[in-house]
């Protein structure tokens, strides 16, 4: 795999000049009257988050959108989340504001890849994180979460496992931890795989008693010295829980923004990247896509009903 470049995000420019409390109302003017939601991942702009309906992890979302009667879905996130809601929902339209928004880990596992390692491994199960496309969930046994891959590999049939695309992830959840053969993706997510030991000592250094909290994309050196490792859902549970005052972030730069808010009795102090993806979002082109139906997202139906098996065989886990 080729080195990934941190790309220059620039907001789009609206076709009329709108201050962000006039998108804003506007937004959910068009929202109520086209009976749509919003679905805002964790690390969205700080101003993406005022117009959410359901806030959260990429699954947690899907499927809270699935329980609604809301006719279209707006997610604000990336492509495969996107793609996720719709495999859930195929009856709603589901819109994407940008297609910037894709996802450099999910693009690291390609469904032709896929299948040249499954024939060199004929009798293996894959499992797919819940971060990859829907062509390549519907190779898959099974889907998993960061929380639950290690039960969904210990109950399929199966010795041989094909874990992608997040090689971090892998050796945090399974080295050591169960006996079957795990043939691991040389796939990562930049933001996370680019955070260094020695930058994180230094921020503890700075602020002594501190606890660090870390995604588990993170790599091995990042999760070895972490007081506690999960997914974005996770992250506010502990904080509050913690008797610690001062936590350190290591995950993407907008999770730290979404807890000082959301428990502002503690501090939180970014260790992180900013995701380009992710912020590719903004205020005009979600008005924009919701207004004209913009960015709808499509999976053919042979793949949905197969990536949507391995999607319900991972909520089995749950």
């Amino acid at each position: 795999m080729g080195n990934l470049v941190q790309l220059e995000v620039e907001a789009a420019a609206p076709s009329e000049i709108l201050s962000n409390e006039e998108l804003i109302q506007e937004i959910l003017r068009l929202k109520k009257e086209k009976n749509a939601v919003i679905l805002v991942h964790n690390y969205q702009r700080p101003e993406i988050h005022l117009i959410a309906d359901f806030m959260g992890d990429s699954l947690g979302l899907s499927r809270q959108a699935a329980t609604t009667k809301a006719e279209i879905i707006v997610f604000c996130g990336v492509e495969f989340m996107a793609e996720t809601a719709k495999i859930l929902s195929p009856e709603k339209m589901v819109l994407l504001p940008t297609f910037e928004a894709g996802c450099s880990l999910a693009d690291m596992a390609t469904p032709e890849a896929l299948l040249e390692v499954k024939k060199k491994h004929p009798h293996a199960a894959v499992v797919s994180y819940v971060n990859t496309t829907a062509a390549v969930k519907a190779l898959s046994d099974a889907c998993c979460t960061s929380m639950n891959a290690l039960k969904v590999i210990e109950a399929l049939p199966q010795e041989e496992i094909i874990f992608l695309p997040d090689k971090n992830m892998a050796k945090y959840l399974l080295n050591g931890k169960t006996k079957k053969k795990i043939i691991t993706w040389d796939g990562y997510c930049f933001v996370h795989n680019d955070l260094k030991r020695e930058m994180v000592e230094e921020l503890r250094q700075q602020f002594p008693g501190s606890k660090i909290i870390a995604h588990p994309e993170c790599p091995e050196e990042i999760l070895g010295i972490a007081d506690h490792i999960t997914g974005t859902g996770g992250m506010a549970t502990f904080a509050r829980e913690h008797p610690a005052q001062d936590f350190i972030i290591a995950t993407e730069c907008g999770m730290t923004d979404l807890l000082r808010r959301d428990v502002p009795e503690k501090k939180f102090h970014a260790f992180c990247h900013v995701c380009p993806y992710m912020k590719a979002t903004t205020l005009p082109l979600v008005l924009e896509c919701l207004r004209d139906n913009k960015n709808q997202i499509e999976v053919p139906e042979e793949i949905r009903l197969k990536a949507k098996k391995a999607i319900d065989k991972m909520l089995e886990f749950e």
